[in-house]
């Protein structure tokens, strides 16, 4: 195998983006060797970005892999280079805190198809000289776990003692337990499920159909004509943050409150605040992201079915497992309700796998593991307090 670490771009800037001194080590590795994907075409080179928090210990035992979800990004706990924004775990992963980087060595990469450093549509294509496009191929799930797992091989960790997310974030811990048996000693998927419903499916079909309609998505070769499909991409956006909330969450946020105004202009601007709030989600995401990304990473999404190769018993995708699992899920979350974690407990349980499994109480809706929720905190502190004593890790 032949990689090159590289510096990151934002490196320069590192020292002035810490949130509550929180400071990660970035950069990047360069593959050569091709990586073998799902639909049998191969992809080389490859670059993954990524950022570490704390410190390795001598025996490499203490690293935790976090993996993010589709919007989000490595920086999971330092402010983002380009929004300013703290990170977007930064409440569960620092000093003293349920992922406690005094004690654990954390890992984040941009997932492979993103555009914040690691490979995907927007990166240049060798062959070519310019950016892919729609030639970068589909990718999946377990492309995106097969590339990180060439990232923890870099690192010379062979077992990583947590691999931890949620949302497609779980996904991708879902599928390190299945394809990877031997190399997680603990996983944590939480607000997800094994594989992705029609629902769900539909919801991103109407996103990419809203950024393929821009005339400036220019069929994918939009970069080579200087143009962006904002107004598509903002669309998608502004859809997908609703399924993110649950509906007490936005009667409780904005019930029906007007937008700077005491009355209703009875035209189409946004005369009501959840209207305004949709409309800047969508005006800031397009500033940080990628619409041809937005497009593999959502099917790459829509393609998971833990269960498909094995003949849709998804017990048998987790036989032999010796992962210890902590499945969570959300009260208020429709995106991936609490039925479809109870159904990969089910599955582990088949196969007398250890597990636990935590519903939490909450009326925010699928974001509620981004969001201050105490109990799921208290959770996460007492899985990695568990598991740490039984890897003989020193003690909190």
């Amino acid at each position: 195998m032949t990689y090159q670490t590289t510096p990151s771009t934002y490196d320069h800037i590192v020292g002035d983006i810490d949130s509550d001194g929180v400071t990660p080590t970035t950069g990047s590795v360069d593959f050569t060797e091709a990586l073998e994907l799902d639909n049998g075409s191969k992809l080389s080179p490859f670059t993954i970005a990524y950022n570490t928090y704390g410190t390795l210990n001598a025996d490499k035992s203490n690293a935790i892999l976090v993996c993010h979800a589709l919007t989000g990004d490595q920086h999971v706990a330092n402010r983002h280079p380009l929004t300013g924004k703290e990170g977007w775990w930064s409440m569960l992963v620092g000093p003293g805190k349920p992922i406690d980087t005094d004690r654990f060595f954390v890992i984040c990469t941009n997932i492979l198809g993103s555009c914040l450093g690691s490979t995907g549509p927007a990166s240049i294509n060798p062959e070519t000289g310019s950016p892919y496009g729609l030639s970068f191929p589909v990718i999946t799930i377990g492309d995106m776990v097969n590339a990180q797992a060439r990232l923890i091989d870099h690192l010379g960790i062979d077992q990583l003692f947590s691999v931890m997310g949620g949302s497609m974030g779980g996904m991708q811990v879902l599928e390190w337990a299945v394809r990877h048996k031997d190399r997680a000693f603990s996983v944590v998927p939480i607000a997800t499920a094994a594989w992705h419903s029609s629902q769900n499916i539909a919801f991103h079909e109407v996103g990419r159909q809203a950024v393929m309609a821009d005339p400036n998505w220019m069929r994918g070769d939009y970069l080579n004509h200087g143009v962006v499909p904002r107004n598509g991409l903002a669309v998608a956006r502004m859809a997908a943050h609703i399924t993110y909330l649950s509906e007490d969450a936005l009667h409780e946020k904005f019930g029906r409150n007007l937008q700077n105004r005491s009355d209703m202009t009875f035209s189409f601007d946004a005369d009501f605040q959840v209207e305004s709030y949709l409309r800047h989600q969508g005006s800031t995401f397009v500033d940080r992201f990628d619409a041809n990304s937005y497009l593999y990473i959502t099917r790459a999404m829509d393609y998971f079915d833990l269960g498909a190769e094995h003949g849709d018993i998804l017990a048998e995708a987790f036989r032999g497992t010796q992962s210890r699992f902590c499945i969570v899920s959300f009260t208020s979350d429709w995106l991936y309700p609490t039925r479809e974690s109870r159904e990969i407990v089910q599955a582990l349980n088949a196969v007398a796998a250890n597990v636990s499994f935590v519903e939490i109480d909450s009326n925010a809706g699928h974001d509620a593991f981004l969001l201050d929720e105490p109990k799921f905190f208290e959770t996460m502190t007492g899985f990695i307090n568990s598991c740490a004593q039984q890897r003989g890790l020193p003690a909190a």
